[in-house]
């Protein structure tokens, strides 16, 4: 897993429009979480959530995206049931998540897979890891994050 004080990798990506986004476009800082699937129902409630906090992340100066290896258009159609406002990031081989210790291997139904594992990342304007979460319950995660930036202080760079 990648920890606080690293560098968090560059990365460049398709969001659900289709359009380039890079880790390094990012002027303030960015929560960065890994999903498995859009629209199931983990992914929903957290997506929900995260939408539900999203002006509050704002107000701190951190922005939010989600990065899946569903496709574009999985994307386009699940940010626009749910009424999205941050980007969805289509990582279909998984490059991105392995560079984020996020995608390998798993095991469901007695099925062995690979997959992206649900983790989070905070990364500050200079491009450093501030915060780790490591497989997240969906429930209540963004409030967890959102508390701790706010425990830490964490205001818009001026």
């Amino acid at each position: 897993m990648l920890e606080t004080g690293d560098n968090a990798p560059e990365f460049e990506l398709h969001n659900q429009h289709g359009e380039t986004v890079r880790r390094s476009d990012f002027d303030d800082r960015v929560v960065v979480y890994f999903y498995p699937r859009a629209g199931t129902d983990g992914c929903t409630t957290e997506a929900r959530e995260f939408e539900a906090a999203r002006e509050e992340f704002e107000d701190r100066g951190v922005e939010i995206v989600g990065i899946s290896d569903d496709s574009v258009a999985d994307l386009e159609a699940f940010a626009e049931e749910e009424s999205l406002g941050f980007d969805l990031l289509s990582d279909p081989e998984g490059e991105v998540a392995t560079l984020y210790e996020s995608y390998g291997e798993k095991r469901m139904f007695g099925n062995t897979f690979d997959g992206v594992f649900r983790n989070t990342y905070v990364i500050g304007p200079d491009g450093t890891i501030e915060a780790v979460y490591e497989d997240v319950s969906v429930d209540g995660h963004a409030e967890d994050v959102l508390e701790s930036l706010a425990d830490r202080q964490v205001a818009p760079e001026k």
